[in-house]
């Protein structure tokens, strides 16, 4: 073929191409329009997009964020690895030596003393003495390796294993929550610079600390740091103190058994205490030899070592002891300045009243019912204190805190009132049924006696006579008198509240009946006698309080008379101990609370039972448990006193002996006065109120001559009460006139409600 044919032949063919791909542009391609010729003669497949083409193909959606993410995961996870290398780097950096460390002993340690010097307790941080690595036992750093960190020796400070384990079975729903993940490193750190705080940011500080203590110490020096300030409970930090406190040794003397029960401690120190729950801290040290066997660091044999056998250190006391260093350590943030030095407070518990006390509570307190029991010194020294019949099971202090009914106890500021007024224990008054305001109280057994004298009202509780009193005196001045005698509890004017409606603290019944002992002057409670430093160095001491006359002598002589009365005959004869007591009884309504508060021999004791629920106890009486719990205790507490005779004599003053008027003259120097808060002011100190005093009652002080008062019951009110017409005979009842030409003072002031 000639060359012009082969031209006109190439064209026909390159037409033939055109025409076939315009064909296959308006969708009617043949097949022989999908190939196309290459360079060399050979045919390819043909289309762009086509599936099964020959063309280079698209990657998917998938693959593509899949490259993306992984190489921006990568860049992540490398400068986060930055971010961490140089955040544990700088974290290293600035954790203090291992010399520093050990010296670094946080929080302050309290030994507490008896009266007497002897040890009976340790409050606070006790750290014992630091045991190199190679002092402490094998089997104790075994056994805590087993129970809190298998991998020890072979992470970096965080096990990623076994908490990437934790998160899965957190997130698959195997367990209640994702912890005990922490390795010995973490602990450290948490237990050196952090709170416990379950927070995000504060276990990923956690983390960077601990790699941190890798970075900077040896596995021995982290393992020593660690078992010497781990808490065990008790307040003991590290093993030698643990082991001290525990069983009575040091911790380098630690058996494979003890060294179980201490380990399984860290897990949870209050409830697998050996002094707490025996049983709980067996149970865990049998685990915890388990691990030890699976782990290889005992033998079967060893790991069946009867854990029950381990000898406990007794405990003496430390159960209601904790009732009183509850009450009186509080107390050295206001005697002390601040300070974190170790100190040692010397207290005015004794130890065998202590005892004597809790055993009188635990043999007398009716089933299902609490007790309690606080026992004064003559100065306010607090020689026992018990506020319930458990501190392991309630630590709640029912001595100090419990606010409670006193029930017929509270007659004793009704009868103070009485006789400040100048009522005597002779003097005659009437059990009738009485109405006041609108309430008519009934006496327990439902009769009435008629004509008594004021003793026999008091020993027998005769609540008419009470309110009659109360009544007649003023139930403000009541209130003031309790003010005077120490009770700071909200004090109501009701007319119930002369029997004992107002809710008080044992304490503060003790401590009025304390200053009654005292000869009525006032007594204020403490408990704590001087405080020292580790070295000796004396910081604080108790100075004896100013002498304040709460009452005139034969006041406090009158209401002795009528206590003692009402041990010798009255509601409180199940209180005597063969020497002389005097005392009061209260009993609640429905026998909900049950009272008995005296004194013999300058030992001041008052007992409370009942149920924190308040529900009623049947057959609790003042007159039963509580007071048999009295002299069951005070028998022991006053073994070692003389017997004391009380004071009963009436030396009464010239203005309740002479009926005459020209007694109420005279020198007002020889007067007690009463002040706007119900405070007597005590002859011999007028002198710093001379300016505010004013013989008709109107100065500015108001400090007023005691008022005449009136009779028990007068008789327009007998007659209105009773409905019968009184005996004219007994209007002839001698009381000393008023004052001419004065007119009548002002009553106290009534105490806050």
């Amino acid at each position: 073929m000639s060359k012009r044919g082969d031209t006109l032949q190439n064209k026909g063919k390159r037409g033939a191409r055109r025409a076939a791909a315009e064909r296959a542009g308006s969708g009617g391609a043949s097949t022989a329009g999908k190939t196309r010729l290459s360079r060399n003669g050979k045919s390819s497949g043909g289309s762009s997009g086509g599936a099964n083409g020959g063309g280079p193909q698209r990657p998917s959606l998938f693959w593509k964020w899949t490259r993306r993410i992984a190489l921006w995961g990568g860049a992540a996870a490398l400068l986060g690895a930055i971010f961490l290398a140089f955040a544990v780097g700088f974290a290293a950096r600035s954790i203090p030596s291992f010399y520093q460390l050990k010296a670094n002993q946080t929080g302050q340690t309290i030994l507490v003393r008896a009266r007497d010097g002897s040890e009976i307790v340790e409050i606070g941080p006790s750290y014992g003495e630091w045991l190199d690595y190679d002092e402490l036992p094998e089997n104790m750093r075994n056994a805590m390796i087993a129970v809190e960190d298998r991998r020890f020796h072979s992470h970096f400070g965080v096990d990623f294993w076994r908490t990437g384990g934790a998160i899965v079975e957190g997130v698959m729903g195997t367990r209640e929550r994702v912890g005990g993940t922490s390795t010995i490193s973490q602990q450290l750190a948490r237990n050196l610079f952090l709170s416990t705080n379950r927070t995000v940011d504060r276990k990923a500080r956690e983390a960077v600390l601990a790699m941190a203590l890798e970075w900077r110490f040896t596995k021995e020096q982290l393992l020593e740091l660690y078992l010497n300030k781990v808490y065990f409970g008790g307040g003991a930090y590290g093993v030698d103190s643990a082991s001290r406190k525990f069983f009575s040794h040091p911790g380098t003397e630690l058996s494979v058994a003890e060294a179980a029960i201490i380990a399984g401690l860290v897990k949870a120190p209050s409830r697998y205490s050996p002094t707490a729950d025996v049983q709980a801290a067996v149970d865990r040290a049998q685990v915890v030899l388990r691990l030890m066997r699976e782990q290889g660091y005992i033998t079967a044999e060893q790991a069946l070592v009867d854990v029950d056998s381990v000898k406990l250190k007794q405990q003496s006391g430390q159960n209601s002891v904790r009732y009183f260093t509850d009450w009186a350590l509080p107390q050295l943030d206001i005697l002390l300045p601040e300070t974190n030095a170790p100190l040692e407070v010397w207290t005015t518990l004794d130890v065998g009243m202590q005892r004597a006390a809790t055993a009188s509570i635990d043999s007398n307190t009716p089933a299902g019912s609490q007790g309690a029991l606080v026992s004064l010194d003559r100065d306010g020294a607090v020689l026992a204190l018990v506020g319930g019949t458990d501190y392991v099971e309630t630590n709640f202090n029912r001595a100090t805190n419990a606010l409670r009914q006193p029930g017929s106890s509270w007659k004793l500021f009704v009868f103070l009132a009485a006789l400040e007024a100048g009522y005597t224990p002779e003097d005659r008054v009437k059990d009738v049924p009485v109405t006041i305001e609108g309430w008519s109280p009934r006496n327990s057994n439902g009769r009435n006696v008629g004509e008594t004298d004021l003793r026999t009202a008091f020993a027998y509780s005769i609540n008419t006579v009470a309110a009659q009193l109360g009544n007649e005196v003023g139930f403000g001045t009541v209130a003031s008198m309790a003010r005077r005698f120490g009770v700071t509890s909200p004090i109501s004017t009701f007319p119930s509240m002369v029997l004992g409606s107002s809710e008080v603290r044992l304490i503060e019944m003790t401590r009025a009946f304390a200053a009654v002992s005292a000869g009525g002057m006032a007594v204020e409670p403490y408990g704590i006698l001087k405080v020292t430093t580790s070295d000796g160095e004396t910081i604080y001491e108790h100075e004896r309080a100013r002498e304040t006359q709460l009452v005139p002598d034969y006041v406090a002589a009158g209401i002795t008379d009528l206590l003692q009365a009402a041990v010798q005959t009255g509601t409180g004869r199940a209180a005597q101990i063969g020497r002389p007591v005097a005392g009061k009884t209260g009993t609640t309504t429905s026998n909900k609370d049950g009272w008995f508060v005296g004194f013999s021999s300058g030992i001041t004791t008052g007992v409370w039972m009942g149920r924190d629920d308040a529900k009623a106890v049947p057959g609790l009486q003042g007159g039963r448990a509580p007071a048999q719990a009295f002299a069951a205790y005070m028998r022991y507490a006053v073994k070692d006193r003389a017997v004391e005779e009380f004071d009963t004599e009436l030396n009464l003053p010239d203005w309740q002996l002479e009926p005459d008027e020209e007694a109420l003259f005279g020198d007002p120097d020889e007067y007690y006065f009463i002040d706007e808060q119900g405070n007597m002011i005590e002859p011999g100190r007028r002198d710093t109120f001379d300016e505010a005093f004013d013989e008709d009652g109107g100065g500015q002080g108001g400090l007023v001559p005691v008022p005449e008062p009136p009779s028990a019951a007068s008789d327009d009110f007998l007659e209105q009460a009773t409905g019968q017409s009184v005996d004219p005979r007994e209007r002839q009842r001698q009381r000393p006139p008023p004052a001419p030409n004065s007119r009548p003072p002002p009553p106290p002031a009534t105490a806050p409600p």
